[in-house]
């Protein structure tokens, strides 16, 4: 039986869209560090391109810890975040709530560049979600209910900033309803 973050194919693709905007606003987090280093872009790009059906699931699954390893080049908390970010968008061909990874790790990227941009970060992400994203983001179990995938308990995105990003967003989410 399929885990409660993985998602249809069609939602995974709904999500790697918007994961690739919020992995591509701190983009430049990474690149003031690593700016000859290309695989958060390239991974950006790549998500964007599954999200259009350009490129297969398992083909996206196979790259998708290429971004991941960037994060290893840089040493500020801004890059490092920003190129998790790209990873996780990445992700989201393997598993939905790669997505709010990806969301997660942008507004930690934001944290430690700029502390008061949270918010604003927070507001920026939310507002760029279409119906069809937030339905699809509201599929998933919320942060530490499950026991096993990206959003398990005591896992990496339940932790910092990234959890208590991912844990607004549910939130916001939720409160919609």
């Amino acid at each position: 039986m399929p885990s409660p973050q993985s998602l249809d194919e069609g939602d995974r693709r709904l999500l790697a869209a918007w994961a690739a905007d919020c992995a591509e606003r701190v983009l430049p987090l990474f690149e003031r560090e690593a700016p000859d280093d290309g695989r958060p872009r390239d991974a950006i790009a790549r998500t964007r391109a599954y999200a259009r059906g350009e490129l297969t699931t398992a083909g996206e699954i196979r790259r998708r810890f290429v971004a991941g390893r960037a994060a290893a080049v840089v040493a500020s908390a801004p890059a490092v975040a920003s190129a998790r970010s790209a990873a996780h968008a990445s992700g989201v061909a393997h598993m939905g709530a790669h997505a709010l990874g990806a969301a997660g790790y942008a507004v930690a990227a934001v944290a430690a560049d700029r502390p008061d941009a949270v918010a604003a970060e927070l507001d920026w992400q939310v507002q760029r979600m279409s119906l069809e994203v937030r339905a699809a983001l509201r599929l998933l179990p919320a942060l530490g209910s499950d026991a096993a995938g990206p959003l398990q308990a005591g896992g990496l995105l339940a932790r910092g900033a990234v959890g208590s990003a991912i844990t607004a967003i549910q939130a916001r989410l939720a409160a919609e309803d």
